[in-house]
């Protein structure tokens, strides 16, 4: 049978079995606010019956996508009740898409010189959804028909450098004590070219008002101007060959940029290359790992509410091994664990870092050297990690972490070292992946399969292949999502692929199966 009518034919026999919407959101990169990669919604595609995943579509996109998409169900716009799929394209492009059929609905355009790899982000209301835009900021727009909210900020400022700097994450909305804040981090351009400063935006949805948290000059809470006056509305850069460039770069960009912990009440960034210096009362946190309140603030005079830093940090500077090329990972501890908040970290050296949230170098306050509780490699080795890990925690209370990288994909457990937590491998393989997330039992990622690039689900306990998609393009910084009982992803040639169940029935047409 010709792959493009089988295609048609399962799109139209799972619209004629499934003709309700059914109600489930994936609302920004992971799933939530700490980036877990975990849906605990998801219901109907599980362990049994993946293997019968097929083709639903594959659409070109206007705009090609380098970057997860999001997904809100039961949305009204002007043709009528959907389920949409937004996503931004590398040039600007939000596209409100018809997750049905891959159809554009709506979309909205920024002007700017220089690409992005940001993921959307839809707030508790469900009225608004928010990106990054090559301007430069953070734009509003209505769900239903992308309207873009004006006023009281908006479009809000997140960089005045945007030849240097940009939004390369996820948007991250995170809910507490009655507030929410959107929170958008920067990064810079392949190269670490330029004055560029990571830093982290924190937005009040209730009325506008932002802070800034630079992590280079971190004293100086405004957003800065290029090649501006040094510590008035710029950095103070001073080139110190051949170690540092003082006062740059820096940059967030792991993919899921801030992490939001509810227990600790907490955002997490993780940054990239650049000088560290805080531990000798400088104000330049490079290579480091940085708690903030969820409002963007930290402890006051430069300093966040906690940090940390490896002892490695020259080396790491030295040789572009960036620390936050991931964003952290929030787990859960063991029963019995003498850690309550546990975090991990790796980046470009595949060390897998376990650290205590509540003292995150084990020196009572930030600004200090070391600490992890513990440090290993990752299991398939590689290096790179622009992968962000998913954490799952089974039916038995174990909090798993998956790993994939360019040399392939694993699982480990968390356990405990008599009282101490401790990661331990379980599984591995060669197959080299994108960013993996986890639904109803069940692990994804785009990954090798067998001479080609596929969708691949996984046995979350044992690393064994359930299914595997048709090939589809290679990837780079795409990964899927899980939601609704389908398997959504852009691959990178520009493409949307949907994969789902054909509504569990035999084909009306051709007998059991699609494919005669």
């Amino acid at each position: 049978m010709h792959p493009s009518l089988r295609i048609l034919c399962a799109a139209v026999l799972t619209a004629l079995a499934s003709p309700a919407l059914e109600a489930a959101d994936w609302v920004q990169f992971g799933y939530d606010a700490a980036h877990t990669g975990f849906n605990p919604a998801e219901n109907t595609l599980s362990a049994a019956n993946v293997a019968s995943l097929t083709t639903l579509y594959s659409v070109d996109l206007p705009s090609s996508v380098d970057s997860a998409p999001v997904y809100l169900s039961n949305v009204s716009t002007p043709s009528g009740t959907k389920n949409l799929l937004f996503a931004l394209s590398e040039r600007g492009r939000l596209m409100a898409i018809d997750a049905a059929n891959g159809s554009e609905v709506w979309h909205a355009e920024t002007d700017g010189q220089q690409p992005t790899t940001a993921s959307p982000a839809i707030d508790p209301n469900r009225q608004y959804v928010y990106s990054y835009g090559v301007d430069g900021k953070a734009h509003k727009y209505q769900v239903g028909d992308g309207t873009e909210i004006t006023g009281s900020g908006w479009p809000q400022t997140i960089t005045l450098k945007t030849n240097v700097e940009k939004g390369a994450s996820g948007l991250t909305i995170a809910e507490t004590g009655g507030a929410t804040y959107l929170i958008v981090v920067t990064d810079g351009y392949g190269g670490d070219g330029g004055d560029y400063q990571g830093h982290l935006v924190s937005i009040d949805l209730s009325n506008g008002a932002q802070n800034v948290f630079n992590v280079m000059c971190s004293n100086l809470t405004i957003h800065f101007v290029d090649s501006g006056t040094p510590g008035e509305d710029d950095c103070n850069y001073v080139d110190d060959p051949p170690l540092f460039r003082r006062g740059q770069m820096g940059g967030i960009w792991g993919r899921g940029g801030a992490t939001y912990d509810s227990a600790t009440n907490r955002v997490y960034i993780a940054t990239g290359n650049g000088d560290f210096n805080a531990n000798g009362a400088g104000l330049d946190w490079g290579d480091s790992v940085l708690a903030l309140a969820p409002n963007g603030t930290g402890s006051g005079g430069g300093m966040p509410l906690d940090s940390y830093t490896p002892s490695n940090f020259v080396d790491l500077y030295n040789s572009d091994t960036d620390l936050g090329s991931i964003s952290t990972v929030i787990m859960k501890a063991p029963s019995g664990s003498n850690v309550a908040h546990l975090g991990m970290q790796t980046g470009k050296d595949a060390k897998l870092r376990l650290i205590d949230l509540d003292d995150m170098s084990g020196q009572g306050g930030p600004a200090n050297v070391g600490g992890e509780i513990q440090l290993i490699n990752v299991p398939q080795g590689g290096g790179g990690m622009r992968e962000q890990p998913a954490t799952w925690v089974d039916g038995n209370g174990t909090a798993w972490l998956f790993v994939a990288n360019g040399n392939g994909t694993s699982g480990l457990t968390l356990g405990l070292d008599g009282a101490t937590p401790a990661l331990s491998p379980v599984w591995q393989n060669d197959r080299q992946g994108t960013s993996p997330v986890v639904a109803n039992g069940v692990l994804y990622n785009i990954s090798y399969c067998s001479g080609g690039t596929c969708i691949v689900a996984r046995d979350p306990a044992t690393g064994n292949e359930l299914w595997a998609s048709e090939y589809i393009a290679d990837a780079h910084w795409q990964s899927p999502i899980v939601v609704d009982g389908k398997v959504f992803v852009m691959d990178g040639a520009g493409t949307l692929w949907a994969f789902g169940l054909a509504g569990g029935q035999p084909d009306p047409i051709f007998g059991n199966g699609f494919d005669p």
